[in-house]
C-alpha cells in the first residue's frame, strides 16, 4: 500500500510566527514608515493574502529613506521591486 505524503504549506495567515515576524519587520527606524506600516497592517492584516506579503517584503527590503519615499509617493519602484503586486500593495499602503 502506497502512503501518500501531503506537503503542508504554511500561508502567512495560517502560521502565527509568519505574522510575529512581518509585524517584526515592519518596525523601523524613521518614525514616519514606522506608523505607516503599524497603521497598514494594523487595518489590514488578516486580509493579506500572500502575494501581498511577499510585495510588503519585498519593500521591507529596501532602506528607510527609499522606502519612506516610495510610501509616500515620491518616486516609484524601479528594479526588483517594480512588480505589479508591489505597486498595487504600495496604492494601498498610501491609503492607511
Amino acid at each position: 500500500m502506497l502512503t501518500q505524503q501531503r506537503t503542508l504549506v504554511k500561508t502567512h495567515q495560517s502560521d502565527p510566527a509568519n505574522r510575529a515576524r512581518l509585524r517584526w519587520r515592519s518596525r523601523r527606524g524613521l518614525l514616519e514608515n514606522d506608523l505607516i506600516l503599524t497603521r497598514f497592517l494594523d487595518a489590514h492584516e488578516e486580509e493579506l493574502s500572500d502575494e501581498d506579503v511577499d510585495a510588503l517584503t519585498r519593500l521591507l527590503d529596501l532602506a528607510d529613506n527609499p522606502l519612506m519615499d516610495l510610501l509616500l509617493g515620491r518616486t516609484e519602484p524601479e528594479g526588483e521591486v517594480d512588480q505589479p503586486q508591489v505597486r498595487a500593495l504600495l496604492a494601498r499602503l498610501r491609503q492607511a
